[in-house]
């Protein structure tokens, strides 16, 4: 939907979770999509040297600010799905405030990859129904 061509992309994705980090790295290796995809997370050695690496940087760790503009490449698109709250109940994302100079695309958190989330389980939902009425 915005142009960014995945296949032969270098992908990082920092997360290991089992909602969004392992199946993303899947998906992400289908002939379709084509990408060598890096299956980081939090615990990993020098995280910064795999996501300097990646044409895409996924954050789906939620730890706030884990990923900075320092662990980026110039023109790097990058997809903020982690999520934790700050002290006062704030939503925060993976990636520092600062990647947003360096980087090509952003999609932020809060706002990016949730609202899409709703909007397609909605689609769905109004689809499925539509095959029932018929």
């Amino acid at each position: 939907r915005h142009g960014i061509e995945l296949p032969g992309k270098e992908v990082c994705v920092v997360g290991r979770g089992t909602t969004v980090g392992r199946p993303l790295g899947l998906l992400l290796t289908r002939r379709i999509e084509n990408c060598t995809v890096t299956l980081c997370h939090t615990g990993t050695r020098d995280l910064a040297a795999h996501t300097r690496q990646a044409d895409i940087v996924v954050g789906a760790a939620g730890r706030p600010g884990l990923i900075d503009a320092d662990m980026i490449k110039d023109g790097a698109v990058l997809v903020d799905v982690g999520v934790s709250r700050s002290a006062q109940g704030k939503i925060l994302g993976d990636f520092a405030k600062d990647v947003w100079e360096k980087a090509a695309w952003v999609s932020p958190n809060p706002g990016g990859v949730g609202p899409m989330t709703r909007a397609m389980l909605l689609s769905n939902v109004v689809d499925r129904a539509e095959q029932l009425a018929r």
